[in-house]
This record gives C-alpha cells, sequence and structure tokens, in this order.
C-alpha cells in the first residue's frame, strides 16, 4: 500500500530557512505560465511540480512528483534572465535558491534554473513560503521528456532528406 506523500508547508525568513526551501525544490519543473509577478502585491508566486524527496530517503529510486506553490512576498522588483516570459508553455528545471543580503534587512533572491536562467527578486526583507497542493497524478508527464541541455541547434535536414 502507497503511502500518502507528506504535504510540506514550509517559511523561510532568514537565509537559512531559504536553504532548506531550496533544497526541496531542487529539480522542481516549473512552466513559465506558472510563474506570477503580482507587482501591485509586491508578491511573486511560482506553481511547480517538485520531486517528493522524502520517498528517494525512503529508498525509492523514482519519486513522484508533488504539486506545489513558492511565494515570495515583500518583493520590490521582479527580473528574469535568460527566460522567455513570452513562451508560457516553456519548462524550465529550477536548480535552487540564493540569498544575497543588502541592506538589512533586505537583499536579492536568485532563483536559478538549468541552461542559465534566472530569476531575481530584489525584497524589501526575506518572506518566503512553499506550500504543497497534492500528488501529481494527473499524468504531467506526458508529452514531457528530460530537459534539453543548452547547445547550439539541430542541424536541419539537407534538401530532399526526410
Amino acid at each position: 500500500m502507497a503511502r500518502a506523500p507528506v504535504r510540506r508547508r514550509l517559511a523561510a525568513l532568514d537565509p537559512e530557512d531559504l536553504g532548506v526551501i531550496s533544497a526541496h525544490v531542487q529539480d522542481a519543473r516549473v512552466a513559465v505560465g506558472d510563474i506570477h509577478w503580482r507587482q501591485r502585491e509586491k508578491r511573486l508566486v511560482i506553481g511547480m511540480r517538485r520531486v517528493d524527496w522524502d520517498q528517494t530517503l525512503n529508498g525509492i529510486p523514482e519519486p513522484d512528483r508533488l504539486i506545489s506553490a513558492l511565494r515570495f512576498d515583500r518583493v520590490l522588483a521582479c527580473k528574469a534572465r535568460d527566460i522567455d516570459m513570452a513562451a508560457p508553455e516553456t519548462v524550465l528545471d529550477l536548480i535552487g535558491i540564493e540569498f544575497n543580503p543588502a541592506e538589512a534587512p533586505g537583499g536579492s533572491a536568485l532563483l536559478l534554473f538549468a541552461g542559465g536562467g534566472a530569476l531575481r527578486l530584489d525584497v524589501e526583507c526575506l518572506e518566503c513560503e512553499l506550500a504543497d497542493l497534492g500528488p501529481d497524478d494527473l499524468g504531467a508527464d506526458e508529452g514531457e521528456g528530460e530537459p534539453v541541455p543548452p547547445g547550439p541547434a539541430p542541424a536541419a535536414p539537407a534538401a530532399g532528406e526526410g
């Protein structure tokens, strides 16, 4: 009998707490269309499919994914690098999150994605929450392969080749 996944709800108010959240979201898949910058609310919300690392710790070689939401509050600015925000179907792989302090209590949270993409959040102070919403049991892996590493585009077939 399969064990129900643990639904986590984690908060980060300092860089050490953010390190814990970063470990839990490592290798999460994020569709660009699930990144929501709410400038008037000073909030960034990201929907994601994160690895259930508890299953890995329990010896399951191919863990399931969980639908989760990552939220940052008190965000003064949100800037993207090497992420096409006009391509909502693009799926990014989150590598991790780090915090670079500035004048206390503010700083920048940096979300790093495979392939060199990044989101930089300038924050008044660090306020982050990760909440699991449930198991990813909707067949979300259909049509989705492993991420393609960055590099040159494949050559087009020569004329006459199929």
